[in-house]
Formats: C-alpha cells, sequence, structure tokens
C-alpha cells in the first residue's frame, strides 16, 4: 500500500502537468495565430501602398497624388522582425498610432490640397482616411516569401510567459525535461503565405475571436485581458511639436525622382550628341555625289554610240534587232519589215538582256527607257535590273544595300522615264536586264554617264574653239541674248518681230547688215529660220550661236564675215513657235517624247500650214494655161485661205516673206541627218493618153523589156517631183551636207532606217516623206526665195553638253550656205528715163520659173554656171534679152536691163473695138510694094530671113500634122504681111527634140499670124 500511495500521488501530478501542458499549447496556438494575422494584414497593407504608388508614379506624380508617409521610426518597425507580444503592448500601440493620426488631422497644411477618393478603390474599414505609403522609390520591397527568416522569426516569441517559466522550473526539478521535450508550434503552419490572389482577407485590426478554454482555480496562471472597444481612446497630444516627417520623405521622394529625371535627361542628351556625332562623322567620310550625279547621255539617240556598240540577248524578228533599241526610234510605215519601232526580245530565251558598250571607262548614273514605238501595240518594259562589268564577263548587279536594285520603267509606250542612281558606277559595259513587261519584251533606252577626268578625248569629240554660250535658252533667255548681242553690235544688227504667237509670244528676228533697217539696191536677202517645231532646239541654239558668232567675228575685223555682213543682209529668226518649245523646255532634254511640242499651241504643223500652190501649177500646166493664163511662178493663193484653217504663226510668216524680198533661205528642223530641197508634194501622175493616140505608147511598152520600163517608169516618176530648178537645189543642198562635218557619213545609215541619200546626205522631199502645202513649195511658188530644209541631227532635244561639238559640226555649212546667195545673176530692171521698175519679170531660157524684181527694181536669179539667154518684161514696156554668163566667181553676174515704152494702151483700145483681135490690113496685088501692119511703137526692125525662115518652119509643121492625121489637104494661101518682128530671143521658137504633139496644140482653119505683143486675160 505504501508503494501505491507514491504511484497514485505521480499519476495524479503527471495528469495535472499534461492538462496545463495542453493548456499552454492552446494558448501558443492563439497566439501564434493571432501573430499570424497581424502579419498578413501589414503584408497586404504593403502590397496596396506599393500598387497604389505605381499607378501614381504611371500618372505623372501629379501633387494630387502626395498622401501621408509614416515616420522613420514608424517604417523601422515595420521593416524590422515582430514578436509575441502582450496585451498591454498592442494597447498601448493602438493607442499611440489613433493619437498620431489624430494630431495629423488637426495639423493645417496650406500648402497642400486634399487628395479626392478614388472612386475605383474602397477605404478600409479600420482606417478610412489614411492610406498606406510606399516605401522610397529607391529600394524596392520586395514580396514576403515563406521560407524567409523574418516570418519564422515572428512565431517565435521574444519573452517567455510565466507559466511556462514556471513549468520548465517543474520539469527541470523533477527531471522529466528528457521525458516530456516541449513541442513547438508547427513551422509549415506558421510559415504558411496569403497569396496576393488569396480569397479570405480578414481585417488587419480585428482581432479574431477563439472560443475561450474553460478556467482553472489558480487565476494567477493567467494575465487578465481587457476587453476590447471600437471607440478610440482618448489621448493627451504631447507638449512637444512633432516634426512631420511624411513632408520630409515627400521631399526626399520628389528630389530622388528629379534626380533621375535630371540623370535620364543627360544621359540621353548624351546619346544624342554622340549620335550626331556619328552621324557627321558619316557625313564627312561620304563623298560629295551623295545626291545623284547629273550626266549627260552617252549618245544612243544621236548615234554617237555606234551600232557595233550595242548589243542584246536575242531578238524576236529581224526587224527589232539591238540595233532598234535606241531611245525615240521611230519605225516604218510596215512593221514588219527591218525598221521596227524598239528592240523586241525571243520570250522563249531564259535570260534577256540589252547591252551598251561604252568602249572607256566612265560613270554611269542612269538609264532613261521608252516602250515601242508602234501604232496597234502597246509593249514597254515595267520593271528591271542594271548589271556592271569591265571585262564582259563578270558581271555586278547594282545594291541598294539590302538586295539588288528593282528599278521600275515604263507605264505607257511613248513617255520616256528617267532612273538615276544614287551613286555613280565606274565601268566600261552596262546591262539592263528586264523583269516584268506589259504585251511583248520591247524598249528603247538612253544612258546616261560621264567621261572619267582622265580619260582621253575620242575621235569623235570636236573640242569648241569659239567662245560663246552653249546652253539652251527659254524665251525669256533668248530675247535676253539678242539684246545682249544688240548693244555689243549697234551698228550692224537690229531687233524686230515678225508677229505674234497665240499664246501672244513675239516671234522675234535679228537683222544683221551694214546698214540695218533698209533694203539696199543690189544687196540681196537671205534668212536662217529655226523652231518651227517647238521640240527641235538644235536649230533655235545654233542660229543664237550663228548671231554671237557673227557679231564677234566682224568686231574682230574677220575678213569673210565682214564680206557676208556687207553684201548680205541676214535675217535670222530662232523661234517661229516659242509656246510649243516651252512647253518642251519644260521637260527637259531626252524626257520629251517624239511629238511633244511638234505642234502649235492650236494644234498645226506650221510646216505643212501653207497653201498648197503645187495643185494649183500642175492643173494649169496639165491644160496648157501656163504662162498664158496661170504664170510659173508667184502663183496667187486661193481666196479666203487665211480665213480659214490656218495658224497665227503661218499668217505672221506668209506676211513677212511677202514683203521681204528674200532670195534663198533655209529652215532648221530635227529629228534626222540630212537635207531636203522642194517640191516636197507628190505629183499625180498624168495620163499616158494612149486612147488619145491609137494605143501607140502602149504598143510600144509592149514591145520593152523589164529594164527599159523600169528606167523609163523611174523617169516619169522623178519628173513627177522635180522643180523647173532641180539641179539648183540639189547644189544648193549639197553645199551644206557636203561642208557639214558629219552628215556625208553614210556608213552607219540614217537615223532611221538605212542610208537613202546614197552618201550624199541630200534627197527630194516628194521622194522621200511628201507632205502637202509645205513652206518650203509656198516659198518656191509664191515668191522668189529659193528654201530648203535642214535635218540636223537624230536627236531632237541635244543635251547642253553636245551642242559645242554641233556647233563645230555646221559652224563652215551654216556660211558656206549664206554664200550661195551670190550664185548667179543679179542686176536692175529701169526704163529709158533712169526709172527703177517694180514687180518686172525677169525669165530664163530653158527653166519654166521666172522672178520678179523687188520694190527697188533689183533682182536676184540664182543660176549654176552657164549661158544663159535672160529677158525683162514689164507691163506697158517692150522686152528685152540679154545674153548673161555664170561663172565660178563668188559674186553674182551682174545682168541689167533697160525697157522702152510701148504703145500698149492704144493696142488695147484696137482689140477691144474689133473683138479682142488685130485688124488687118491686107495687100492688093497691083501695089505689092506697099505694107501695111500693126507694130508696135519703138519695136526694133528684125531681119527679113529670120521672118521668112520662122514662115517656112510653120507650114512644114503643119503639112506633116496633116500627113499625120491622113487628111487630103489643099493648097493653102498664105498672106504676107509686113510686121516687124522683135529680137529673136524673145519671139523665136526654141527647136527641142521633143515631139511634135508635146509642143503644139490643135492648130486653126485660119492662117498663123505673127503680132508683135503680148496677149494677157488679166489686162483685159
Amino acid at each position: 500500500m505504501t508503494m501505491q500511495a507514491p504511484r497514485v500521488s505521480l499519476y495524479a501530478t503527471l495528469f495535472a502537468l499534461c492538462w496545463i501542458l495542453t493548456f499552454v499549447i492552446n494558448e501558443e496556438l492563439v497566439n501564434a495565430a493571432k501573430s499570424k494575422q497581424r502579419t498578413r494584414s501589414v503584408q497586404m497593407r504593403q502590397n496596396s501602398g506599393i500598387i497604389s504608388k505605381r499607378e501614381d508614379l504611371h500618372e505623372g506624380f501629379s501633387e494630387d497624388t502626395q498622401m501621408d508617409e509614416p515616420g522613420p521610426e514608424e517604417m523601422a518597425e515595420k521593416e524590422k522582425p515582430k514578436g509575441k507580444k502582450t496585451s498591454e503592448e498592442l494597447l498601448a500601440a493602438k493607442a499611440k498610432k489613433a493619437a498620431q493620426k489624430e494630431a495629423k488631422a488637426k495639423k493645417p497644411k496650406p500648402t497642400k490640397k486634399p487628395k479626392p477618393p478614388k472612386p475605383t478603390k474602397k477605404p478600409k474599414l479600420p482606417k478610412p482616411t489614411k492610406k498606406p505609403k510606399p516605401p522610397k522609390p529607391t529600394k524596392k520591397p520586395k514580396a514576403l516569401k515563406p521560407t524567409t527568416t523574418p516570418t519564422t522569426r515572428e512565431t517565435k516569441p521574444t519573452r517567455k510567459s510565466t507559466m511556462e517559466e514556471e513549468e520548465e522550473k517543474l520539469l527541470l526539478e523533477l527531471g522529466w525535461d528528457t521525458l516530456f521535450p516541449t513541442v513547438p508550434p508547427r513551422e509549415t503552419e506558421m510559415k504558411k503565405p496569403i497569396g496576393p490572389d488569396h480569397d479570405e482577407v480578414q481585417e488587419p485590426d480585428l482581432i479574431p475571436k477563439v472560443k475561450e478554454p474553460p478556467r482553472t482555480d489558480d487565476p494567477s496562471i493567467y494575465l487578465p485581458i481587457p476587453e476590447e472597444t471600437t471607440t478610440t481612446p482618448q489621448t493627451i497630444a504631447p507638449w512637444y511639436e512633432e516634426y512631420d516627417y511624411s513632408d520630409l520623405a515627400a521631399k526626399k521622394l520628389e528630389e530622388e525622382l528629379e534626380r533621375a529625371r535630371k540623370a535620364k535627361e543627360e544621359k540621353a542628351e548624351k546619346l544624342r550628341k554622340m549620335w550626331e556625332e556619328e552621324e557627321e562623322e558619316k557625313r564627312r567620310q561620304t563623298p560629295p555625289h551623295a545626291e545623284p550625279k547629273k550626266c549627260p547621255p552617252l549618245g544612243m539617240e544621236s548615234h554617237r554610240v555606234e551600232d557595233d556598240q550595242i548589243l542584246a540577248s536575242s531578238m524576236s524578228h529581224h526587224g527589232f534587232s539591238a540595233l532598234r533599241g535606241r531611245l525615240n526610234m521611230q519605225n516604218s510605215a510596215d512593221e514588219e519589215d527591218f525598221y521596227g519601232g524598239a528592240w523586241c526580245a525571243d520570250t522563249e530565251e531564259k535570260e534577256h538582256w540589252f547591252q551598251v558598250n561604252a568602249r572607256r571607262e566612265v560613270e554611269f548614273t542612269g538609264v532613261i527607257t521608252q516602250g515601242r514605238n508602234s501604232e496597234s501595240h502597246n509593249d514597254f518594259v515595267s520593271s528591271y535590273f542594271v548589271a556592271f562589268s569591265n571585262d564582259s564577263r563578270e558581271w555586278t548587279v547594282l545594291h541598294d544595300g539590302y538586295a539588288e536594285w528593282l528599278f521600275y520603267g515604263n507605264v505607257d509606250k511613248d513617255t520616256p522615264v528617267m532612273t538615276e542612281f544614287s551613286y555613280p558606277v565606274v565601268a566600261r559595259y552596262i546591262r539592263v536586264l528586264p523583269q516584268s513587261w506589259n504585251g511583248s519584251l520591247c524598249m528603247r533606252i538612253e544612258v546616261l554617264g560621264c567621261p572619267l577626268p582622265t580619260s582621253y578625248p575620242t575621235e569623235n569629240d570636236v573640242p569648241p574653239t569659239d567662245d560663246l554660250d552653249y546652253r539652251h535658252h527659254n524665251y525669256k533667255e533668248m530675247r535676253q541674248m539678242m539684246k545682249v548681242i544688240n548693244e555689243e553690235c549697234p551698228n550692224i544688227t537690229r531687233i524686230y518681230n515678225i508677229g505674234k504667237s497665240s499664246q501672244g509670244l513675239k516671234m522675234y528676228a535679228m537683222e544683221i547688215s551694214d546698214n540695218p533697217g533698209e533694203h539696199e539696191t543690189g544687196e540681196p536677202e537671205f534668212r536662217y529660220t529655226a523652231g518651227l517645231h517647238g521640240n527641235e532646239v538644235l536649230g533655235r541654239e545654233l542660229v543664237l550661236l550663228l548671231m554671237q558668232f557673227l557679231c564677234k567675228e566682224y568686231n574682230d575685223d574677220n575678213p569673210r564675215v565682214r564680206r557676208l555682213v556687207e553684201g548680205v543682209r541676214i535675217h535670222l529668226v530662232p523661234s517661229l513657235n516659242p509656246d510649243a518649245y516651252e512647253l518642251a523646255f519644260e521637260m527637259g532634254s531626252e524626257m520629251g517624247n517624239w511629238a511633244l511640242g511638234h505642234w502649235t499651241e492650236e494644234g498645226y504643223d506650221i510646216f505643212q500650214n501653207f497653201p498648197d500652190l503645187n495643185s494649183v501649177l500642175w492643173g494649169a500646166e496639165d491644160r496648157g494655161w501656163v504662162p498664158r493664163i496661170v504664170p510659173n511662178h508667184h502663183i496667187p493663193m486661193p481666196e479666203n485661205f487665211l480665213n480659214g484653217s490656218v495658224a497665227v504663226e503661218t499668217k505672221a510668216i506668209i506676211s513677212w516673206m511677202e514683203r521681204t524680198p528674200f532670195v534663198l533661205g533655209a529652215n532648221l528642223q530635227g529629228g534626222e541627218k540630212i537635207v531636203t530641197y522642194p517640191f516636197d508634194m507628190q505629183r499625180p501622175p498624168r495620163a499616158t493618153g494612149s486612147e488619145s493616140r491609137g494605143g501607140q505608147q502602149g504598143f510600144e511598152y509592149h514591145h520593152m523589156n523589164e529594164e527599159t520600163w523600169a528606167r523609163i517608169q523611174r523617169q516619169n516618176e522623178g519628173a513627177l517631183r522635180e522643180t523647173a530648178d532641180e539641179t539648183l537645189f540639189r547644189w544648193l543642198a549639197m553645199t551644206y551636207a557636203h561642208s557639214h562635218l558629219t552628215l556625208t557619213e553614210n556608213h552607219r545609215g540614217s537615223c532611221h532606217t538605212d542610208d537613202i541619200t546614197g552618201g550624199q546626205g541630200i534627197i527630194n522631199r516628194a521622194s522621200w516623206k511628201p507632205v502637202v502645202g509645205s513652206m518650203n513649195d509656198f516659198s518656191y511658188l509664191h515668191t522668189n526665195c529659193f528654201e530648203i530644209s535642214i535635218f540636223l541631227g537624230c536627236d531632237k532635244f541635244p543635251h547642253e553638253s553636245e551642242l559645242a561639238s554641233e556647233w563645230e559640226n555646221n559652224r563652215e555649212a551654216l556660211l558656206a550656205f549664206i554664200e550661195q546667195v551670190h550664185r548667179g545673176i543679179k542686176g536692175v530692171v529701169r526704163d529709158v528715163g533712169g526709172n527703177l521698175l517694180a514687180n518686172a519679170t525677169v525669165s530664163v531660157d530653158g527653166i519654166k520659173h521666172d522672178v520678179k524684181t523687188a520694190a527697188t527694181g533689183d533682182y536676184w536669179r540664182l543660176l549654176n554656171p552657164g549661158e544663159y539667154r535672160v529677158t525683162a518684161r514689164a507691163d506697158g514696156y517692150s522686152s528685152q534679152t540679154r545674153l548673161c554668163i555664170v561663172g565660178y566667181d563668188a559674186n553674182a553676174t551682174p545682168c541689167s536691163f533697160t525697157l522702152t515704152k510701148s504703145n500698149w494702151a492704144r493696142i488695147q483700145q484696137i482689140m477691144a473695138q474689133s473683138g479682142k483681135r488685130p485688124r488687118l490690113v491686107t495687100n492688093t496685088p497691083g501695089n505689092t510694094n506697099n505694107r501695111v501692119s500693126v507694130e508696135s511703137t519703138g519695136a526694133a526692125a528684125a531681119p527679113q530671113n529670120d521672118r521668112l525662115r520662122r514662115l517656112r518652119q510653120m507650114r512644114m509643121r503643119k503639112l506633116k500634122m496633116e500627113r499625120m492625121k491622113g487628111i487630103m489637104t489643099t493648097t493653102i494661101t498664105t498672106t504676107t504681111t509686113t510686121t516687124t518682128t522683135p529680137p529673136p530671143t524673145t519671139t523665136a521658137m526654141s527647136t527641142t527634140d521633143a515631139s511634135w504633139d508635146d509642143l503644139w496644140f490643135e492648130l486653126d482653119t485660119e492662117p498663123t499670124q505673127d503680132y508683135n505683143f503680148e496677149y494677157r486675160i488679166d489686162e483685159d
């Protein structure tokens, strides 16, 4: 029993200890849960403060976002690990916080405006008027991790309670500390964090109510826990003035933000300066040709690039070879012959290219592309690559820094498109590689390039020797240029205008003579006109250069120029179509198509806008009215022609031609390299007359071989185009062509076809490209002027760099052609009283084209060297004939006439009384010596043998006609009259080899009489 009693007491003690331990453990668990909840609430307040601060920072740190910040003591308390606090400490801390909050709320802040609460954020229940401030921006708060040390420290109390101390003492005294180890709370439960997206969020300041365990009999074990109240305890404000740490923190934050902003700006400024320095360095290292370099064309259009320098991958047809790939190449009427309008490749080939060999290294700066010249096809290349080589084997495609540079080409077949490279490429060969095209693969190109400074000139480069202005001049610059020349040479120059264009621009002309402004007797008039087509500008610039040259050389006492100026009245008109030139000049060289600026503003081609006098002359010749009814010269214009469809410029030119007695002239054009002479219109073929002659001519043609028939056809066709002065026109055209440096080079052919001149450089316009109503034909048939057309080159609008060489090529030809105005005869026609006779007719035997004297009585007749019988006639005067010899001298042969008055008025009265027939008085048989005749007073007496010879010839021809017709004739009684015959040169019939039916009309039944007067219908 004694042994059992200690055991029972021991068991009772153990049971009491176990119960005490259980209660202690429950208390610790409750305290740990409270501490854990407080930690969670602190973390949530910190996280919400950080989030709100970030939003405020994103909104620009405005003044409205300022709020109270906790003091440094509170921040330190929040950052350091918290231990277990007693109830008194908790209550004291709460009271302190409430007092601080009240003091801050009562303190006035005049400089700060209260921030209105944001509608998107709900205020916290315990502290509705206070928002937690985030930590300083320099220290980014980190989220609390579940395995960190501070959270572990928070679960461990810093000071043990009295109950725990007593329990430990008892265990140590009894030696049971090893038997009953104290079990701390599980760390897993204490370390479990609350995530940001946790659903349960308890109030941070409310202590959760836990069911209290039953009380023991010993009240000393537990500390009394006062009951919490919702009301804030009244606290007394401290006697000292509390420092506002929130303002200090805000200022520090603003300063740090300002320093960060300034540092950022300084860094950005530093980076910007570094970037500018790098760009400036790159700019310094970049060569001066950063912008596209401007270079002239190599000469594809002007044919300075020869045929053997052009090569292509293939051709679709023999008429579309690489030689047809020049810019502005024109096709022939038949597009399927040898003269196509572009280079066209064979589309079955895999690779296509067009190659140009410059024959030396040049700086290629661009290309100009154009489609196919065709009326029925719309073919052009829309995109292409460009490649270069120095040996034609290894090629390098132009690269833009990222890939091969694809250039865009044409959108139609006519308009040229220029592509400039960003930097020049030095090479010898260039290839265009088409990639896409419209219709068939056809194109025409021009290559732009500059010769290297170290390269030597080729044989085609002609250095200029004259100090002139080699550039293009628009209307204003042209007028200024002419004014400057007039000021330099006022004694030999005069500026005037011949009229206005449809847009009101004046057509200026410059007269160069030793006595400008006045026509001198015996001095011929000469003219050069250019700019009939506005896009043919080479003639315009050559005329301006000729003005400069004549003025400069005259002042330098050049003997040749002085002879020209003192012996010829020269008229130079640089632009007859100024409106169209301004349009072409705006587009620039190489960029205008073939037709841009060709016509006037109203749509007229000035060169073909003159009256058609050829049809009038040829119709009169077919009817036998020339020269009795219709003259062979100075043919009047049709009625109401000037009131019809005529350009304003044409009317001005016609008026200028009529009031100035021009002798020789030339109009300068472009687009071809050739000289043409009249007729420009093709004459319709005449009837063969096989019906009227019983088919004899047809019978003769039937027995001819093919060669003879072809030769006769060519002769007949030539007669349809020739003028009466065919040989003279050929001489004039050949003078210019053979004085030109390159016009007769026929190894390259013409610009668009093969050579059609046989190496001579001249051709009759009607046999080449006939036109109706041309300026040349009108000038020949309506005035005394012999005019030709000079086509200066293949390129209508050459580059400025080519003007110097073109001047050298044409300078001698321009001067030599002016000197031809002295070829032939010249003189004056006056009466016996010495009065000069105007509008007197001067005719040459054998040439069915006459000229008239000017208002001053002088005339000029261009003739080739030889002997000529020349006759002068005037109304009311007897005609006179002279033998004039034209030699090879530089000056014209003088051949003047003095005419005597005739009694023509009395003869007209007699003709009116006798029914427009002379009244003849026959001789009586008894008195054969008395002869009465109607004769003109003042007529020279002719020998009797000439009279008898002429009568015998007339009888013989009449008998021959009767035999040919098979008509039985009787003896015809002829009456001999005693008329006095004029000089033989005026009335004698020329004996030619022509057949009788071409020379004679059908004879009347009455005998032919010889009257010594000229019968004119217009004088009735």
